[in-house]
């Protein structure tokens, strides 16, 4: 794939069907498992698995911070100076060791304080005894989950999004009848949908490796020079992308504990359908920017500055139509969502349509934001980066989270995370407008 000749629009919509079909089958892992579980096991499976989602945004985050800090310093390099390869590989190497690391930590800690996390996480009686059994066979397979996220970013940078969707498309597939055989046919419940979703990662990740054997495959595992400086430069890189999915974490966290205390049990089962509509809106604004994020980085290190602009133009349209469908979806059928995803007490259908319409306003803007850290990323402005994705995944929302229900009543709890993205588009729109003209700047010096 040709980032610095090829036409922009045929390569950027490439790349967005293959990572828009990533992220689509990453979706189904979390939306078929709250399914299977929430009909097997009522309102408390849904629950439960909204009190695993911290775990998952966890792991999934440190791939991303390895994976696409790593990627689009890659993708920068091998744009200038005709891109030698072997200066580039010694940053796909620094990432491959950063994310050995950090999949130990964190398998220790999963495998050994799992209970004191799922507490942590909201937990309380018959929902930490079903997402602990959710949780135990995914122990086994952590390190998979981590690394399948990492590579995938590599591959999109080496050329080949096709098979990082065709990876993610084999588990995910494995995924959805996996569930049904074990959580129903072989009546195993939540350990059941853990076991489909465990092997399907490990499946994911096999496929992955067959790039390593293709011609095509640039990528090399070389002797990185400086290897605590590379990680670092990664780990500043990739923070904001990976802070946007351990905000999923910790948001989810702070919005259990706060429903539990001020709006109970059947308020939580809709939040838990939510997290799921959410990760889906969440992962077709990651498709957006993971598809522009190859081109824009390798452009903005040859300096084709034209170029940049064009791909952030079909970024932006993108966004616009994803915003408008989940915005759309949320208010015009709410209830339809909660019954894909559980078997609904009359009190949880009263409930849930206020709740989505309420919640669901921040749809309209969320694609947005999130691009736009991806953007920032690829443009090499990780402050700016970072400015988004911590106000939005923790300052201002952890702030309106706790506030809003105290000051204005319980349910004005569902507003923080509108008022949250109006408050974040607006700089995130600052800051965008601020760096294209830079762009348009430095053409005309350069010419």
């Amino acid at each position: 794939m040709n980032f610095l000749n090829g036409k922009i629009k045929n390569i950027y919509f490439k790349y967005l069907a293959a990572a828009f079909g990533s992220a689509l089958i990453t979706s189904i892992y979390s939306i078929v498992d709250m399914a299977m579980v929430s009909r097997y096991h009522g309102p408390e499976g849904s629950a439960a698995l909204a009190v695993v989602a911290p775990v998952w945004n966890i792991i999934y985050s440190f791939g991303l911070l390895m994976g696409i800090g790593g990627s689009v310093l890659f993708s920068t390099i091998r744009g200038k100076s005709d891109g030698k390869k072997d200066h580039s590989n010694e940053y796909f190497t620094a990432s491959v060791i950063g994310s050995v690391i950090l999949a130990v930590i964190i398998w220790l800690v999963i495998i050994f304080f799992d209970r004191n996390l799922l507490l942590l996480f909201g937990a309380q009686d018959s929902t930490l005894l079903l997402a602990r059994e959710y949780v135990r066979p995914i122990k086994a397979a952590i390190p998979f989950f981590l690394f399948k996220q990492m590579l995938a970013a590599y591959l999109r940078n080496d050329g080949n999004p096709a098979l990082a969707t065709a990876a993610v498309l084999s588990g995910g597939i494995f995924n959805v009848f996996g569930d049904y055989f074990f959580v129903f046919t072989c009546d195993m419940g939540a350990y059941g949908a853990g076991l489909a979703t465990a092997i399907g990662s490990a499946i994911s990740f096999v496929v992955m490796l067959s790039h390593f054997f293709r011609k095509k495959n640039t990528l090399r595992l070389v002797k990185p020079s400086r290897l605590l400086s590379k990680l670092k430069e990664i780990s500043v890189t990739g923070f904001s992308t990976f802070f946007i999915d351990v905000a999923m974490g910790i948001l989810t966290i702070l919005f259990n504990r706060q429903i539990m205390k001020y709006l109970g049990a059947d308020a939580l089962a809709v939040y838990g359908v939510i997290v799921n509509i959410s990760t889906f809106a969440q992962c077709c604004a990651y498709s957006v920017g993971q598809a522009a994020q190859p081109i824009i980085s390798t452009n903005f290190g040859a300096n084709k500055q034209v170029r940049v602009r064009q791909t952030l133009t079909y970024a932006l349209g993108t966004t616009a139509f994803f915003a408008v469908l989940w915005t759309g979806l949320s208010l015009a059928v709410p209830n339809l969502f909660i019954r894909v995803f559980m078997t609904p007490t009359p009190e949880v259908l009263q409930i849930a349509p206020d709740i989505f319409r309420r919640y669901g306003l921040s749809f309209l803007l969320l694609p947005l934001n999130i691009f736009s850290t991806y953007f920032f990323q690829a443009l090499m402005k990780p402050k700016a980066a970072f400015t988004v994705s911590v106000a939005r995944g923790f300052v201002l929302s952890g702030i309106l989270i706790y506030l809003l229900p105290a000051a204005a009543g319980a349910d004005s709890i569902w507003f923080a995370m509108p008022i949250t993205e109006v408050l974040v588009a607006i700089y995130a729109v600052f800051e965008m407008v601020k760096q294209t003209k830079q762009l348009t700047m430095e053409r005309r010096t350069a010419v």
